[in-house]
């Protein structure tokens, strides 16, 4: 019987928030793995401590995954057994991971990505709009291809889901009514499994004027509902 083919490369989801958020086959592959490839290895270390796991760590990050790439890639061809990990949730989404796995399944080095935590599933579940059918959209162009980006959703069906952070917050849900409409329902959540968490629902209208008026901290998740069933009767 021939063996199965040896994982080389395992994407390993980390806490957002509650570090009791991690499954135990996460753990138990952090432990065996022969290093650790870390957004920061800083942010990285406490959780590793936290769980008792001491484990060589490199750096690979978004300013070096490109130069660092194919270095790893001759490594893990050499056998070498590698976890990569985010700051928080799942390596490929909105974070480093995506170049590393493409030049992985490039040269026939197996690549496995466990389940884990990921911000974008909780706010869109408890948003209330409809998830058969959803876009996940990540962070809109901070100034090029943004205003191009806002227009092409303007008439999206689906549900939408961005992530965005505290100091452009407002911006976004202003350029939001402006293209979506002042009555197009969205729900905003911020510190997804941490001790200030907390979702607000409302029209886009609504939304800007509270957060107008409130403090601003923390990472946040816009979920928008979508154009062909804007308003209330989005809800189910």
């Amino acid at each position: 019987m021939q063996e199965p083919e040896k994982t080389s490369l395992y994407l390993v989801p980390t806490p957002i928030g509650n570090l009791e958020d991690i499954t135990l086959r996460a753990i138990r592959i952090l432990k065996e793995v022969d290093v650790i490839l870390a957004e920061d290895t800083r942010t990285s270390g406490k959780l590793l401590q936290h769980l008792g796991i001491e484990k060589r760590m490199h750096s690979h990050h978004l300013h070096n995954e490109h130069k660092a790439t194919a270095h790893l890639v001759d490594r893990l061809k050499a056998g070498e057994v590698m976890a990569l990990i985010s700051d928080a949730g799942t390596p490929g989404i909105s974070d480093p991971g995506f170049f590393l796995v493409r030049e992985c399944l490039k040269n026939d080095i197996k690549v496995e990505c466990l389940p884990g935590a990921t911000a974008f599933v909780p706010a869109l579940v408890k948003s209330g709009f409809s998830t058969d059918r959803f876009t996940f959209e990540g962070f809109l162009p901070i100034k090029k291809g943004r205003q191009t980006r806002l227009q092409s959703l303007a008439e999206e069906e689906r549900t939408m889901i961005f992530y965005e952070s505290p100091h452009r917050l407002l911006k976004t849900l202003a350029q939001f009514k402006e293209v979506f409409g002042a009555e197009r329902e969205a729900s905003v959540s911020r510190e997804i499994s941490k001790m200030f968490e907390e979702t607000i629902n409302g029209t886009l209208e609504e939304l800007l004027e509270i957060f107008n008026n409130k403090s601003i901290k923390g990472e946040f998740v816009v979920v928008v509902s979508g154009a062909a069933k804007a308003g209330k009767a989005d809800k189910e």
